[in-house]
C-alpha cells in the first residue's frame, strides 16, 4: 500500500475526522473509501440518466424504478 499526503482545508479536516469516529473507522479507511467512490475501480464515475427521473415529465416513475435503473446500471 502507498502513503499519499494530502492537504486539506480545516473544516473539511474536522468533517472527515468527526465521521470517522462517527463511522467507527480510521480516517485513512474513510479516505479510501471516499476516493474508491469518487473514481470507481474503472475510472470517473459516470451519471445515471434515472438521476434525473423526476423531471421526465413521465407519472409512472416510481413504478418503474427498477426496470429504469436496471437498464443504466450494468450487472
Amino acid at each position: 500500500m502507498k502513503r499519499t499526503t494530502v492537504k486539506i482545508p480545516d473544516a473539511l479536516d474536522a468533517r472527515l475526522r468527526h465521521e470517522a469516529e462517527r463511522r467507527g473507522v480510521t480516517i485513512s479507511e474513510l479516505t479510501r473509501e471516499a476516493l474508491e467512490t469518487f473514481l470507481g475501480t474503472s475510472g470517473p464515475r459516470r451519471e445515471l440518466g434515472a438521476a434525473a427521473a423526476g423531471r421526465s415529465g413521465r407519472s409512472d416513475v416510481s413504478e418503474r424504478i427498477e426496470q429504469i435503473l436496471a437498464a443504466e446500471v450494468p450487472r
